[in-house]
């Protein structure tokens, strides 16, 4: 698909085409398909980035619950499964599985959402100093840190969709 063939498209069609872009929230899709044409891959980066900034609260932790915890060995996105193992995270020494868990757990447990990191050109190590380091955070730093990040995780996903880099 082009940038030429997602502006062409009729609401549904586009929200089929982008609406896992943002994990489990086809609703950021809708509501760029309002912002189009789309002069490039920034301009329509930038019209599902500012559909999330402008949501209500709610529906940016909805959109935050969404994902998957990092590491997580349960059923997820394929496009969360490939986002991982590009981190290598699918393969864990026992120790690094058990300590990724704990670290997700207090943080979920401290924020009310999952560890959001944009893993790729990662490494389980970075992943892991991160979770490390943003699981003291204030709450509002943290919000606003896991938005960054989703922000990142679609614009990875819609260069990859479109076959496309910065």
């Amino acid at each position: 698909m082009t940038l030429a063939d997602l502006n062409a498209c009729d609401e549904e069609a586009f929200v089929s085409a982008l609406g896992w872009i943002f994990e489990e929230s086809p609703w950021v899709a809708h509501r760029a398909w309002l912002r189009r044409p789309f002069a490039s891959l920034d301009a329509l980066h930038a019209a599902m980035t500012q559909a999330v900034a402008e949501a209500a609260e709610a529906e940016q932790l909805t959109l935050l619950r969404a994902h998957p915890d990092l590491g997580t060995r349960a059923r997820i996105s394929e496009a969360s499964t490939g986002e991982q193992r590009g981190a290598a995270l699918d393969r864990l020494t026992p120790g690094e599985f058990a300590r990724l868990q704990r670290l997700n757990d207090d943080y979920r447990g401290r924020f009310g959402f999952p560890f959001l990191f944009a893993v790729k050109g990662s490494t389980k190590h970075d992943v892991l100093a991160a979770l490390d380091a943003r699981v003291t955070r204030r709450r509002d730093e943290e919000f606003a840190e896991a938005l960054q990040q989703v922000y990142k995780i679609a614009r990875f996903r819609l260069e990859e969709m479109l076959g496309t880099t910065r």
